[in-house]
């Protein structure tokens, strides 16, 4: 797919009206010929001659990060079809552009706030490229949302006034995840993508391993898109660990699985990951799945809001499998922008990201909402478990914790002011 617009244009039946939008016009003509003023819809007319409200996208349309950025992309439609492709009265054009490396998300998130003249960015796929577009969202004051990013970082030490996050940190994904883990053995060898994200679940993930007692059996860190993990898995035979735990995005993670269980591992020695995207086992074959991960959000998990079950039909309808957990993340986070514009007082990034702030959202998992001191979206996290037995083309996935049991100590999940870093500055108008 080029860079070209993707528009979502309002159907020509306004929302409201009982009247196609040629009827609506033919009624409004008659009223104007007898003399009659323009009182009758005045604010349909200005509606259907103001210009769209541009919102951008920045997600992957190549590379390892592909898929996912696909999904998310679908995600984010799906909430503006929700929405019938409008905000504030205004139709909703969405211009999409790549983010092959985080020199290029950032040069074209330049691109939309200069040239395209967006109010609002939801974007990237890796935290490389949402940090690089976070530190244009806060030089441009114009609101940003990353769905999919996890580094501490950007909500953390390097947060700013315009930066909201979806999905969860590295840190808060390991801690929901090590319990179930540590319940299996203390002897734990890591894989992990030698960048952000993977040093960042090595990293966490070992803290958390030296506070219960337990020990490291080895620590390999790979190049990103890895295509052999022959050698690593053979280290892993050797050292006998009670888990490996996996600090690798989605292709990578794909084919380590793969390897796993064409050399036989698999149901010896248990994989585990912190995060997952669906799309990671659903490209593998059922007979390579395996493993324990977390994830923020299950399609078919008890207590779904009226609006998720319905984003799930839909989403199944439309795409012929139901939505993975970053297409809930695309979902979510395009619905949290348009409350907040909606509840905005104008379309400046300042009054945008102060309405966001007040967002709040209710389902089975309990309240989501953006923290106001650190813009982290918090909410309760799951952990899974691929089934022993895989029966169902698309459910995989065993749930065995949602965490914190108590939604009262979310913050201890999420982390206190001292533990994440963030001093927000002052939003400045």
């Amino acid at each position: 797919m080029n860079d070209e617009h993707q528009k979502h244009d309002v159907d020509e039946r306004q929302p409201g009206l009982n009247m196609a939008r040629r009827d609506w016009l033919a009624v409004a003509g008659k009223t104007l010929a007898s003399g009659a003023a323009m009182l009758a819809a005045p604010a349909v007319v200005r509606a259907q001659g103001e210009q769209p409200v541009k919102l951008g996208l920045v997600l992957a349309k190549q590379g390892v990060w592909t898929e996912q950025g696909e999904v998310i992309a679908n995600g984010v439609k799906m909430a503006l079809d929700d929405a019938g492709n409008e905000v504030r009265g205004r139709r909703i054009e969405l211009v999409w552009y790549d983010e092959p490396n985080p020199q290029s998300a950032q040069q074209n998130m330049q691109k939309l706030v200069e040239e395209d003249k967006v109010i609002a960015v939801i974007g990237g796929t890796n935290s490389a490229t949402s940090l690089a577009m976070a530190s244009v969202a806060n030089r441009a004051r114009i609101p940003y949302l990353a769905p999919n990013g996890t580094a501490s970082e950007l909500t953390g030490g390097s947060c700013n006034p315009y930066t909201f996050r979806t999905q969860a940190a590295t840190p808060v994904c390991c801690r929901a995840l090590a319990p179930s883990l540590l319940a299996i053995g203390k002897r734990w060898h890591f894989v992990f993508s030698n960048y952000t994200y993977g040093q960042g679940i090595q990293r966490s993930m070992a803290d958390l391993l030296k506070e219960a007692g337990g020990t490291m059996t080895g620590a390999d860190a790979t190049p990103l898109n890895t295509t052999d993990f022959s050698s690593f898995i053979l280290k892993i035979r050797q050292a006998k660990p009670d888990v490996v735990v996996l600090g690798l995005p989605g292709g990578d993670l794909s084919t380590f699985l793969k390897q796993y269980a064409e050399m036989g591992m698999k149901g010896r020695i248990p994989v585990a990951c912190p995060i997952i995207g669906d799309s990671d086992l659903w490209s593998i074959n059922v007979d390579a799945a395996t493993g324990y991960y977390g994830k923020p959000w299950h399609f078919n998990s008890p207590g779904h809001s009226p609006e998720e079950q319905a984003f799930t039909r839909k989403y199944t309808a439309k795409y012929g499998r139901p939505p993975g957990a970053q297409a809930w993340l695309g979902w979510f986070s395009a619905h949290a922008l348009l409350e907040g514009i909606n509840r905005a007082k104008s379309a400046s990034g300042s009054d945008i990201a102060a309405s966001l702030e007040m967002v709040k959202f209710s389902d089975g998992s309990g309240s989501a909402f953006f923290r106001p001191w650190d813009h982290q979206m918090v909410r309760r996290w799951t952990v899974f478990k691929v089934k022993d037995h895989v029966t169902d083309q698309w459910d995989w996935l065993d749930q065995i914790s949602v965490v914190p049991q108590n939604p009262a100590d979310i913050d201890k999940l999420y982390g206190t002011r001292q533990e994440v870093g963030c001093v927000m500055p002052l939003r400045q108008i």
